[in-house]
């Protein structure tokens, strides 16, 4: 039967969120219920509140989570009651065009579940990104979850849910860094960051941070970068080709998604180098830039998606890693909230005060 739970709501744009009662139905077919652990406080919710995504209110909040399958409907059978997942907001459906030539990372459908929770006056919610994560129990498409290794702390696995995958993914999976490569990072909140820790994961040598602040630059060298370019202070394209003997980074990530900081990504790079944009621009933003260069520099412009990432494969790996001491994931909880801090934490990460707040149930 439906159960009753404890969830943040935004019911209105711009107003501050609030903690209701969310009415959870039984999983129907291909469906599950999930106990949230945790749950990461992302800027894609921010935007949900701001009214940057849609305007489809009231919002369930929250994404980036991990928790224990509580029941499944028919027809579920990856799987199981009691297993500890993470979620994702991808779900592979492997019947589309991207899926059939095999590059499920681009899958093209969107599956989530069915049915919706709602208020208990009985008004739907829209789940932010299909899931819906920051309340006690949330119902998710089985296929947006990923089991992974119950090793690992549940604020710590939820984390790949989204910003840390974006990242790590932009780095691995999209730019393709490799042994002894260079590559430079511009803007060094979680995401750019988790771009720094796969870079280090790849076997990078050159890793450079770009960043106006100096306290994520600090947190950047946390994560393995060797060598760190205040913006404010420097120039980024100079000091990026000044290390990397005047040639420019085989890769540069753009983590911000301005135009500037993507022109800076277009000319900090080698001849025939990549740029990776994984930071999400706004509708209104342009750019411009001689068609002769892109021309010229030859190499490759990608957007990453999600980190080009396949939530099946990638996630019980890099759990693996993280339990081997190779990932530092726990590096970028900066606090453990309860649901009733969601506001507050919204205004710490808009300051910059924090790579990620957790909500721990």
């Amino acid at each position: 039967m439906p159960q009753q739970v404890r969830g943040v709501v935004s019911l209105k744009k711009g107003d501050p969120v609030s903690v209701e009662t969310v009415v959870v139905p039984d999983p129907g077919p291909g469906e599950v219920v999930v106990k949230v652990q945790a749950c990461g406080v992302c800027h894609t919710d921010l935007h949900y509140r701001e009214g940057g995504i849609n305007d489809d209110f009231p919002f369930l909040l929250g994404h980036e989570a991990a928790g224990i399958v509580e029941s499944v409907g028919d027809g579920v059978t990856d799987v199981a009651p009691g297993d500890f997942v993470i979620l994702n907001w991808r779900a592979v459906c492997g019947n589309c065009r991207a899926c059939r030539r095999g590059e499920p990372w681009y899958c093209f459908s969107t599956h989530n579940a069915a049915q919706k929770m709602t208020l208990t006056s009985g008004q739907e919610l829209s789940p932010a990104l299909g899931i819906g994560a920051f309340v006690e129990k949330t119902l998710v498409h089985a296929g947006q979850c990923t089991k992974v290794n119950p090793a690992a702390k549940p604020e710590v696995a939820g984390l790949l849910g989204c910003g840390v995958m974006a990242g790590i993914g932009a780095a691995i999976n999209t730019g393709k860094v490799g042994r002894g490569d260079s590559i430079a990072v511009i803007g060094c909140g979680g995401v750019g960051n988790a771009a720094i820790a796969g870079a280090r994961l790849a076997g990078a040598s050159t890793i450079i941070a770009v960043d106006v602040d100096d306290r994520k630059l600090g947190w950047a060298k946390d994560f393995g970068a060797t060598h760190t370019i205040n913006s404010r202070e420097q120039d980024a394209v100079e000091g990026i080709q000044a290390l990397t003997d005047g040639n420019g980074a085989n890769v540069v990530v753009d983590a911000v998604g301005r135009p500037e900081t993507f022109i800076q990504a277009f000319y900090a790079r080698d001849l025939a180098g990549t740029v990776v944009l994984v930071g999400v621009p706004t509708p209104d933003m342009r750019i411009e830039l001689p068609l002769l260069d892109v021309f010229g520099r030859g190499g490759a412009t990608k957007s990453s998606w999600y980190g080009d990432c396949l939530p099946s494969r990638d996630f019980p790996m890099l759990i693996d890693l993280h339990l081997q001491g190779r990932l530092p994931l726990e590096k970028f909880v900066s606090e453990t909230i309860g649901l009733d801090d969601v506001e507050a934490a919204f205004h710490k990460m808009h300051k910059g005060e924090v790579l990620r707040s957790v909500v721990v149930f």
